[in-house]
């Protein structure tokens, strides 16, 4: 009996260790650390302690219960408690393929994360690749929200002679699953698709919509999002736009559970078998038996079993664990991917060497902020090098933390920070290069500009909107850049334009606070008035700068003084008086060559209501997305803009520092002293708060 008792002993301390290998195994198949995305939205905070604080952790611990109700699975959970003000409200919001164990461990992970990454936050809003959740102070039931998006691009291309028809594809598939899926039901709102393409591509959709939504606001809030598809996602093969209360994907890969299609209740996918039990008959007869040989046997080959199939269903959830693993990985690299601020510092020696030494021959410019350089890295890879002046007070672990924050700003239509190093006094930032030049070098050159057709200056007034779009409310930070102008707009070598110069306060001035400053910095003639003359700064004063840059680029005109005919006016007044005489047509370009006359038309429009004096009567950034986009959006009548910039005005209203914008391209030296002339008075200062 005693040697009885060592195997038994020995062999459930086996199957143990077993079976919490097995757990842990488990939970990490379904663990999702990061989100895709979130944000603290700016609605407020909380005391600790509050009687806010207490209802919201009541909210967040019963919103998903320990077991669904009758084993069906559920996709949705709202709730909420508290009285009045006080009141806590919850939404959590599963996708339609996933497992229930996948769906209430992504949904509990999610309301420990939020509060850790946004304490004391009133509003807060959390994405997994699994699970959205949701909470705030005020009700989110029934309430349709897709102004606020997430886009997530992948850089891979669709071939150029087959773009126009995988797209057309791609907008009959997704509005087909926005059928189906606003006819869902009041637990699942949700559908996934294929379609077939040229090249003998499959096209695969996903579309959902919280569940809490009515059938029209469910087809309104994806019908919206569906419209940025022409220009957000243009050309690339694979993307997915997350708002707050609708959500679609599309890939040329199978990215969901493909047995998820039909609208069923019961999960899609069979959750992996239970541990097996003991054969507890077998053990009691052998029981009856006094031999030792009989009592080991009986308790040998049961546990040997039990061991080879918990060792079975171990292979299998690791096997399981790998796929979604494989399913869930992102084609992009995530913004929060950067993982420390070791991974983004350069050697100075490598800079050096990548400048040749910082040499003359490489200077693309010289800015209020220091020299801009071409550089090539040991890999081949072509780089800006903004070489910063002496003379921050900013200490060298702040410079790091907010070099990382602007790095984490990722968006087509911005330059990206690669970057940066630190050594000595020596403080560096390192930018991707950008291939051809700034758009001034375009538009204000004859001859460039008279090959700049009306289709690619459209492009790149979209650009530059979403761009500014991603700055103002879906970025990690809110960044108002209070220097846009044509010299801060760079293009690629697909003319795709980039915003430039918009993380540089953060990194280097630190006297500007959120809405007002006493050191007014910009460029003559961009500035919005409550700004020049009373240091008034908001999203608002973005949105004037976008309006002249948008008259820029449709006149060709820069918005200075210039006599056209008898008259000696700047582009706001010239604009302003033929839209008022029924001549708008005097302002397009004559040099351009044919394009939308609606389109042109519409865009003086636009341009005319960002630059109103009052900053009220100045739409906001999504508002100018929508306006661009929605030829069936009526507009409002614009007012007189406003005037600052008459010809009898001396330099005294200058108000920017004396030096030149830094360049972040290649250009000739003729282009240079040309830029140099244009660029006096410019400055780069950028504002960055957290939301």
């Amino acid at each position: 009996m005693a040697t009885s008792t060592i195997v038994t002993s020995r062999v459930l301390f086996f199957s143990l260790c077993l079976i919490v290998i097995l757990a842990t195994d488990h939970h990490q198949a379904i663990a999702q650390p990061n989100f895709v995305s979130y944000e603290c939205e700016p609605r407020g905070n909380y005391s600790t302690n509050s009687t806010y604080e207490a209802n919201l952790n009541h909210v967040l611990s019963t919103l998903v219960p320990a077991q669904t109700d009758n084993g069906a699975n559920r996709y949705f959970y709202s709730t909420s408690y508290g009285n009045d003000s006080d009141r806590a409200y919850a939404i959590g919001l599963c996708r339609g393929d996933v497992n229930p164990d996948v769906c209430q461990s992504c949904l509990n992970n999610s309301t420990r994360l939020l509060k850790q990454l946004c304490p004391n936050q009133v509003q807060t809003y959390g994405w997994y690749d699994y699970c959205l959740l949701r909470y705030s102070n005020r009700s989110l039931v029934g309430v349709m929200e897709n102004n606020i998006r997430v886009y997530i691009i992948v850089n891979l291309n669709v071939s150029s002679d087959i773009v126009d028809e995988y797209f057309q594809d791609l907008r009959s598939l997704l509005d087909g699953l926005k059928s189906r899926a606003a006819a869902g039901g009041s637990l699942r709102k949700f559908a996934t698709g294929n379609v077939t393409a040229p090249g003998f591509k499959t096209i695969y959709g996903l579309v959902q919509c919280t569940p809490d939504l009515s059938q029209i606001d469910c087809n309104n809030c994806l019908g919206g999002v569906f419209g940025d598809i022409p220009g957000i996602f243009a050309g690339k093969k694979a993307g997915q736009l997350i708002a707050r209360s609708c959500y679609f994907r599309y890939d040329d890969n199978l990215f969901y559970n493909s047995t998820a299609d039909e609208q069923k209740p019961q999960p899609p996918t069979v959750s992996p078998p239970p541990p097996p039990r003991a054969n507890t008959t077998t053990n009691t007869q052998e029981k009856k038996s006094n031999t030792s040989t009989t009592v080991i046997i009986a308790v040998v080959v049961p546990s040997a079993v039990s061991v080879l199939l918990i060792a079975f269903v171990c292979v299998c959830l690791r096997v399981r664990r790998t796929k979604i693993k494989t399913e869930t990985r992102p084609l992009y690299e995530p913004v929060d991917e950067i993982e420390s601020v070791e991974s983004l510092q350069y050697s100075f020696e490598s800079i050096r060497v990548a400048t040749d030494n910082f040499s003359e021959t490489n200077k693309l410019g010289q800015g209020g902020f220091g020299a801009v350089y071409k550089g090539r890295l040991s890999n081949g890879q072509d780089i800006a090098v903004k070489r910063l002046s002496r003379g921050s007070s900013q200490g060298d672990l702040e410079f790091k933390n907010e070099v990382t924050l602007v790095a984490k700003l990722q968006h087509r239509n911005l330059v990206r920070l690669l970057g940066f190093s630190l050594e000595g006094n020596e403080r560096i930032l390192i930018y991707e290069f950008v291939q051809n030049a700034s758009l001034d070098q375009f538009i204000f050159d004859p001859r460039k500009r008279a090959n700049l057709d009306w289709e690619r200056r459209y492009k790149i007034i979209g650009g530059v909107a979403r761009g500014l779009l991603y700055l103002h409310e879906d970025s990690r930070l809110r960044i108002i850049h209070r220097d846009l102008k044509a010299s801060n707009i760079l293009l690629d070598e697909e003319m795709l334009p980039k915003i430039s110069d918009f993380g540089m306060a953060r990194l280097f001035v630190v006297d500007q606070t959120q809405d007002n400053t006493s050191r007014i910095v910009g460029t003559y003639g961009y500035m919005a008035p409550e700004y020049a003359m009373h240091g008034q700064f908001s999203v608002k004063s973005d949105v004037f700068s976008l309006g002249v840059l948008l008259l820029e680029i449709v006149s060709g005109q820069k918005n200075n003084c210039f006599r056209h005919g008898e008259h000696v006016e700047d582009l706001l007044s010239y604009a302003w008086r033929n839209w008022r005489e029924g001549t708008a047509s005097n302002i397009v370009d004559p040099l351009m060559r044919v394009g939308s006359g609606s389109e042109m038309m519409r865009c003086i429009h636009i341009g005319l209501l960002c630059v109103q004096e009052n900053v009220a009567d100045r739409p906001t950034m999504n508002a100018f997305v929508l306006m661009l986009n929605s030829n069936s959006l009526s507009l409002p009548v614009p007012s007189e803009p406003a005037f600052f910039m008459h010809s009898n005005m001396g330099s005294d209203l200058l108000l920017a520092s004396d030096f030149n914008s830094s360049r972040m391209t290649d250009q000739s030296d003729h282009s240079k002293s040309e830029s140099v002339k244009a660029s006096i008075n410019e400055a780069s200062i950028t504002e960055l708060y957290p939301r």
